[in-house]
């Protein structure tokens, strides 16, 4: 008896073709396309903030799945009263608001662009331009296209396309009929409707523009971001850990311009009146005042945490060591200072993008340039001779290309950003956390 055609349908399944459905307006871009269609071709019209708020309500109620998609698109195309002037605005306006977690993932878009799919029930007139930035080819969009008369104006649109009635969506997966997992990616109810009819292996909610709750709760998975998405999917992207993922611990008079920034880096926030140790080991970002920081006995027992924004001087030169002492770094700033609001978020933001840790009161200073075409590893260790040697000897045995290289000290600790070509296997970060006299180590992106 021969058992190898189950060994063979094992392997089949794994190398499975896998196809991503994503959709266009508040998944794609920021922003509802038709919504700002409306916002630019009524501007001169005095009705036009009423206007506004019927075309937002047909909007959210078929998202939601309390209107009909058909209905909904009639009415928003009729209320808009555009034209193709107009939409050269809005294609220009779109190309700004793409969320910022696609726009940094367009590797992802390049390396899979036979298997990646726009399906919107928006337009292509206004789709195309914005998303074939991103290698998506134009044979793999389908959206709706307008009718337009003699003068350019926009008077209806095909009511033939599939895309335009309601569950056009999974009409269209039917005729496509893509053999293989199939991943949908998108904020509306329409989005969701491609799992409820078993189309799709999984249904992903896309809550980094909008979260509608009664789409979010059917969902197989809620991801704030398209990092997250990727992440869990095991696909190429620009950050090694979602943000989504990484707790910032707020404690202390700190403004709420600088908590929205970090909010809007996709952070998870945590409020607390105090820091306390459970707390603290959970979070990977402290933000904090002058009267509300750890002390050094704190910081020894947090894992997780990489760097805290202090609003105010740090408390004691004891603190500022032992957080060197444990690879976390910290940015001061005066309280009053005018500067203060973007001053510890930015500083916070590119270190945990870029490992910048310029203007740092306990880190040696380094701006490296960015490399997005390269890994990026940190290093921190204590500063004695030959780890940089050691560091470097993980790589050449590896056969390993080194793009950049980058080494500051100070007298307690050495901190390397090393630039490396991908196609190393997971072994080489273990070995490099495993040197001696390692404080942290992380692959950034």
């Amino acid at each position: 008896m021969c058992y190898e055609p189950s060994f063979k349908c094992c392997t089949f399944a794994r190398e499975m073709e896998k196809y991503f459905i994503i959709d266009f307006d508040s998944t794609f871009t920021q922003v509802e396309a038709l919504d700002e269609l409306a916002r630019i071709s009524l501007r001169k019209n005095p009705n036009r903030e009423h206007i506004y708020k019927q075309i937002e309500d047909f909007t959210n109620a078929a998202m939601e799945g309390k209107l009909s998609f058909t209905e909904s698109l009639a009415s928003r195309v009729k209320l808009v009263q555009a034209n193709r002037d107009h939409l050269k605005q809005l294609i220009t306006h779109l190309k700004k608001k793409v969320s910022p977690s696609f726009s940094r993932n367009s590797n992802f878009f390049k390396q899979h662009q036979d298997n990646v799919y726009i399906v919107s029930g928006g337009f292509k007139e206004f789709i195309t331009p914005v998303v074939t930035d991103y290698f998506i080819k134009k044979e793999n969009i389908y959206a709706n296209t307008f009718v337009f008369d003699e003068n350019d104006n926009i008077i209806g649109y095909d009511t033939e396309n599939p895309l335009s009635k309601e569950g056009g969506k999974v009409k269209l997966l039917k005729q496509m009929n893509l053999q293989g997992e199939i991943f949908g990616i998108g904020d509306g109810y329409s989005d969701f409707q491609l799992k409820e009819s078993g189309l799709i292996k999984k249904f992903f909610a896309f809550t980094e523009n909008i979260e509608r709750k009664s789409v979010a709760e059917k969902a197989d998975h809620i991801t704030p971001s398209l990092d997250e998405f990727l992440y869990i999917n095991k696909l190429p992207r620009a950050i090694s850990y979602p943000k989504n993922r990484i707790k910032c611990l707020v404690v202390g008079d700190v403004g709420e311009e600088a908590i929205e920034q970090m909010r809007k880096e996709g952070y998870n926030i945590r409020m607390e009146a105090s820091i306390e140790d459970e707390h603290l080991q959970e979070a990977g970002v402290l933000l904090c005042d002058a009267e509300h920081q750890p002390s050094a006995e704190q910081l020894m027992n947090t894992q997780r945490l990489k760097v805290i924004g202090c609003f105010g001087r740090v408390a004691s030169r004891r603190l500022s060591e032992a957080a060197c002492e444990n690879g976390i770094i910290i940015f001061d700033d005066p309280k009053n200072n005018p500067r203060n609001v973007d001053f510890i978020p930015k500083r916070v933001i590119a270190f945990m993008n870029e490992g910048k840790t310029h203007m740092s009161c306990n880190f040696p200073w380094l701006q490296p340039p960015g490399n997005k075409s390269a890994h990026r590893m940190i290093h921190i260790h204590t500063n004695v001779p030959g780890i940089l040697a050691q560091i470097n000897e993980v790589y050449a045995r590896h056969n390993i290309n080194i793009v950049g290289e980058f080494l500051v000290t100070n007298p307690q600790i050495g901190y390397v950003i090393t630039d490396v070509n991908a196609g190393y296997r997971k072994q080489v970060l273990d070995e490099l956390k495993a040197i001696d006299h390692t404080i942290k180590f992380r692959l950034l992106y």
